[in-house]
């Protein structure tokens, strides 16, 4: 049986905008896998049913622990945002690698897959995080 095969066909015949890698096995594929597994096992030695409920049960601790990370990364993506809307109007001061000390008020703030990034009304652009103090303007 050809693992890769069926992956790939899933991925083209149902049209999904989602990528999704060919190392990562969804809902669909594994029931496709699993039906295959039982067309074609040995009838004179079927295949044990605790193993397709503990197959079936692997999966379902998998998918819901991946429910779980996405709506925990919606949760810290929310309370990023909460927290860039109340940077903006406040003066921060920083010192960058080279030692020089910057202090500006915070225009606007973004968020992005490293964190969030302020960009002072002089167009300087400041990492939240470590090293940065935040004041009231």
């Amino acid at each position: 049986m050809n693992v890769t095969s069926v992956t790939d066909s899933t991925s083209k015949s149902t049209g999904n905008t989602t990528n999704t890698s060919s190392n990562t096995v969804d809902y669909n594929t594994f029931l496709q896998l699993l039906v295959a597994e039982m067309k074609n096992q040995d009838p004179t030695n079927p295949m044990d049913t605790s193993q397709y409920m503990s197959q079936f049960a692997q999966l379902s601790t998998v998918e819901q622990a991946m429910q779980t990370n996405a709506k925990l990364d919606a949760l810290l993506s929310s309370q990023s945002l909460s927290q860039a809307d109340s940077l903006i109007g406040k003066t921060v001061s920083f010192t960058d690698a080279t030692g020089a000390s910057f202090s500006g008020k915070v225009k606007s703030v973004s968020i992005n897959n490293d964190g969030a990034v302020a960009t002072l009304e002089s167009g300087t652009k400041v990492a939240v995080g470590p090293g940065l103090t935040i004041s009231q303007s």
